[in-house]
């Protein structure tokens, strides 16, 4: 073999070994890079004037995740949609400053036209009652086949039939599509996270996310003994992501977006990895009722003065 021909053959060889070893190496997580997104593209954040006022993106063809713009409201809450063959269910209706239920309606009409049938009955529950994440509510009170969950943790406790809240883990199943609903008081009374055993995407609401994860000292136990439950339930579940409600921080691991900043620069991605759970479960064990600020890469312990607990039941 003369000199060319075997440098022909060696480079060969050279690159298909190393096209082997690419192949085997696996994707870089995106806790590795939180100013990187391996499942959505960017989302609007308040620095184009141009931005819409929602923004919709689909996670698979039943699961859509909406954001209302920060200048809308600086809280830049995130919305989830999920379908499955009996209903459809609304996680959260925002905070306010726009109406919501046009940019719903639409998706929902967009699917229901690409499956071939009527529009589903749909139900609008809340990952907990805080203003903004319910103030659409009475855009789908007089909607048609709509089913408003109540704010206090009895009407989510009666409706998801939860019979021993916050102990008892609850399926609600949309047709051929099983949640589980993890009763996760502590940040607020009426709180709950969301397991989809479908995608395993865990829907956090505002107890872990890329956020200030605000707990009242008084709820200190409370939001502990939560995320024990949820971190107890979730171990063995192979959970994709951890989905919450907000963003507000940045791609440098720990630092925070100021206080109700109208535009978000440099933004975190939404999804974090299953991995912050325990994280934060160890850290709220090591704390104890003695909270002080703690911040992490993906989200940030924000203690705050103790606060009047929710009562379980509305006022009569």
């Amino acid at each position: 073999m003369n000199t060319i021909v075997r440098g022909v053959v060696r480079s060969a060889t050279l690159t298909l070994i190393l096209s082997i070893l690419l192949l085997a190496t696996p994707v870089t997580n995106a806790s590795d890079s939180p100013s990187h997104s391996l499942i959505f593209k960017p989302w609007i954040n308040g620095v184009s004037a141009s931005e819409p006022q929602m923004q919709v993106q689909r996670y698979d063809d039943d699961t859509y995740v909406i954001r209302q713009s920060i200048r809308t409201n600086f809280e830049g809450p995130f919305l989830y949609l999920l379908f499955g063959s009996g209903r459809a269910l609304l996680i959260d209706t925002g905070a306010g400053g726009l109406k919501v239920r046009p940019t719903i309606d639409q998706v929902i009409a967009e699917w229901a036209a690409r499956h071939h049938r009527g529009l589903p009955p749909l139900i609008v529950a809340h990952s907990h009652s805080h203003g903004d994440h319910h103030q659409g509510d009475a855009e789908f009170q007089d909607r048609p086949d709509t089913t408003v969950v109540g704010l206090y943790p009895k009407d989510v406790a009666d409706f998801f039939k939860i019979a021993d809240w916050p102990n008892q883990i609850a399926p609600y199943d949309l047709g051929g599509r099983v949640l589980d609903i993890i009763p996760t008081p502590g940040h607020q009374g009426a709180h709950i996270m969301v397991f989809d055993r479908k995608t395993r995407l865990l829907f956090s609401g505002d107890s872990l996310g890329p956020y200030r994860l605000y707990i009242p000292m008084n709820e200190a136990k409370a939001y502990r003994d939560s995320i024990d439950r949820v971190a107890a339930f979730t171990r063995d579940k192979h959970v994709s992501w951890i989905l919450g409600a907000h963003i507000e921080m940045t791609t440098k691991p720990g630092e925070l977006i100021p206080d109700e900043a109208l535009k978000h620069p440099n933004e975190h991605v939404l999804e974090i990895p299953y991995s912050n759970l325990p994280e934060l479960q160890t850290a709220l064990q090591t704390i104890g009722d003695n909270l002080v600020q703690q911040a992490h890469r993906d989200f940030v312990i924000d203690p705050k003065p103790a606060r009047e607990q929710q009562p379980f039941a509305p006022p009569k």
